[in-house]
């Protein structure tokens, strides 16, 4: 019998106080269930990681999973400000930049959810709307949180043919939940869109010639009954 390796898989954790007011690391069970579920072993990178201790983590670590979260520090990429941004946390910011920068240059696979795919840009010089109800014409509802189920399907999104999210999905075009109010304004150079809402925004990003480089703006991991969502995370541990 084969038995194959089951890569190791670094989450990005975020920082919060619980209701005794303890500083609590968080990663969501979803994201943890759907590495499991895909045959990985979910391995937490808490907020507070050493910079200097990334490369040591990162030669044990087959991939790494960069999860949603509260607003990028606007610092990161503009001088501009909003009242909706929430929750920067200058500490984790800094941790997931420097991350992913390193996880870019050694080319090892990864996979940026919600929170994610805004660091993935941002890494890449790219811009964000800080809040896109107010900064962006004609867009559709994408901020369905709080009070709204968070696999709640509401909208589509188109895949560009012969992408590798089109190729993962097996389709050209998915239904999505949404649960964000910030997204990609402009592409940070060195990205390539391949996910779009109807209102135009990028839903997807891919890193041209990485093993596996993926960017998605919905949260695949709230979907567990939807067997071509669970596919990206299948495809993602399988690069790993």
């Amino acid at each position: 019998m084969i038995h194959h390796h089951q890569p190791l898989i670094g989450i990005t954790g975020g920082l919060i106080r619980n209701r005794s007011g303890s500083l609590v690391c968080q990663v969501g069970q979803a994201y943890i269930t759907s590495v499991q579920k895909a045959g990985g072993i979910p391995m937490m990178i808490p907020v507070g990681t050493a910079i200097q201790s990334l490369d040591t983590l990162l030669s044990h670590l087959d991939g790494i999973l960069f999860t949603g979260g509260a607003d990028i520090d606007p610092q990161c990429f503009t001088d501009r400000t909003h009242p909706r941004v929430y929750g920067v946390s200058p500490a984790r910011d800094a941790l997931e930049l420097t991350l992913i920068g390193k996880v870019l240059e050694i080319d090892k696979p990864f996979l940026a959810i919600c929170r994610g795919i805004q660091v993935l840009n941002v890494a890449y010089g790219g811009e964000l709307y800080l809040d896109i109800a107010d900064q962006m014409p004609n867009s559709i509802k994408h901020d369905w949180f709080p009070g709204f189920p968070r696999d709640k399907l509401v909208h589509v999104v188109r895949l560009t043919p012969g992408s590798k999210m089109n190729e993962i999905f097996g389709a050209d075009e998915i239904r999505v939940n949404s649960l964000h109010h910030q997204g990609i304004s402009q592409i940070g150079k060195g990205l390539t869109a391949t996910a779009f809402s109807p209102d135009g925004l990028v839903e997807g990003l891919e890193v041209n010639r990485k093993t596996f480089a993926l960017g998605v703006q919905w949260h695949p991991e709230s979907l567990p009954e939807d067997q071509s969502q669970q596919h990206l995370f299948q495809a993602f541990i399988e690069a790993c």
